[in-house]
């Protein structure tokens, strides 16, 4: 039977994306759309390409209501601000709702640093000590036994697709990882913002948030917690400089490091990823590097690395959108409601 679930904060990207997904499951299907606004938008208003695609009742938003949802929806995705997702994700979970939140609210696991990246506290600390980030090439089995699951965001998860496995073989100087990432304006959110406009963003690319974006400690987070005994205890603290790219969507990373020794090859560094993935349904190991028309509206990362003059060269291709947020987050629901891991996304 499909699996009835709830989209909370439905109108935007990733609200979107995921009824796209959630259009062609097999099993599992949209069945609460619940938003924040005073007015409660027709979803097929807001984005006309899913006109006639859904049932007339789901298409009406509607208030947010835990009791509500709790009867309709075996599992909810939040689509929410940092801060609301705090607040709905343990009235959902209390009811027995698991929940998919697709913000930063639980991703980093230490509430200080949590606190300083988006300058505001937490106020979930018991949902915060159990969330499960969200990486099921790294994390499959914690995740499927998991209720609140925290789907790691866009640049993290490029990041450590690509690098984790050389990490891990201990074949990368982890205090070297150097990562120049850009994406495409759709990371930025729908919300208007002047530096996002055609006129702006258009014809031109850009740096931003160097040293400070909030992704930069989920991203030592994840290195660090997945790169296992080849850090030999030491944490991985990258350089993260992130880049605007006059695209819709997509993100393509370049990652930088200095082998552990003198005899590391291209041979090793792609042997390691092929290891590491040889039975991943999502990521694929290419001879050349990846371009983003590869990977874009599908849940798929494609890697590629080689030794050059010295310094080991990775880069990974992502849908920002996708394998970065609302694909994963199906991929990530799928394992906790006991289905293929590949339903709806393949």
């Amino acid at each position: 039977m499909s699996v009835p679930v709830a989209i909370l904060g439905p109108t935007g990207y990733t609200g979107l994306e995921l009824l796209e997904i959630l259009a062609r499951h097999p099993g599992m299907h949209a069945a609460y759309l619940g938003t924040a606004r005073d007015t409660q938008p027709k979803i097929d208003h807001e984005f006309p390409r899913l006109a006639g695609r859904l049932g007339q009742t789901l298409a009406q938003c509607e208030k947010i209501d835990h009791d509500e949802i709790a009867r309709r929806a075996k599992l909810a995705f939040l689509c929410l601000p940092h801060e609301a997702a705090m607040k709905h994700a343990p009235a959902l979970l209390s009811r027995g709702v698991k929940v998919v939140d697709l913000s930063a609210a639980y991703r980093i696991k230490d509430a200080a640093t949590y606190a300083k990246a988006y300058a505001h506290d937490h106020t979930d600390r018991a949902g915060l000590a159990a969330a499960v980030y969200g990486l099921p090439e790294f994390a499959r089995d914690a995740i499927r036994d998991c209720t609140l699951c925290a789907n790691p965001g866009c640049y993290p998860t490029a990041a450590a697709l690509g690098i984790v496995p050389l990490l891990r073989e201990g074949l990368v100087n982890a205090a070297s990882v150097i990562i120049n990432a850009a994406s495409g304006v759709s990371g930025a959110g729908r919300e208007p913002k002047a530096h996002t406009t055609l006129v702006e963003a258009g014809e031109n690319f850009s740096t931003y948030s160097i040293g400070v974006h909030r992704h930069q400690p989920e991203m030592a987070q994840s290195l660090t917690t997945f790169g296992g005994h080849g850090l030999r205890g030491r944490p991985c603290l990258p350089l993260f400089v992130p880049h605007l790219l006059p695209i819709e969507r997509g993100i393509l990373a370049t990652i930088y490091a200095i082998p552990a020794s003198g005899d590391v090859t291209t041979e090793a560094v792609m042997t390691a990823l092929h290891n590491a993935y040889a039975n991943e349904p999502f990521v694929r190991v290419r001879d050349a590097a990846p371009t983003l028309h590869d990977v874009q509206r599908t849940n798929m990362c494609h890697v590629n690395a080689r030794v050059v003059d010295g310094r080991i060269v990775v880069v990974s291709a992502i849908d920002n959108l996708t394998k970065g947020a609302s694909g994963q987050a199906v991929q990530n629901a799928n394992l906790m409601l006991a289905r293929d891991e590949s339903e709806g996304l393949l």
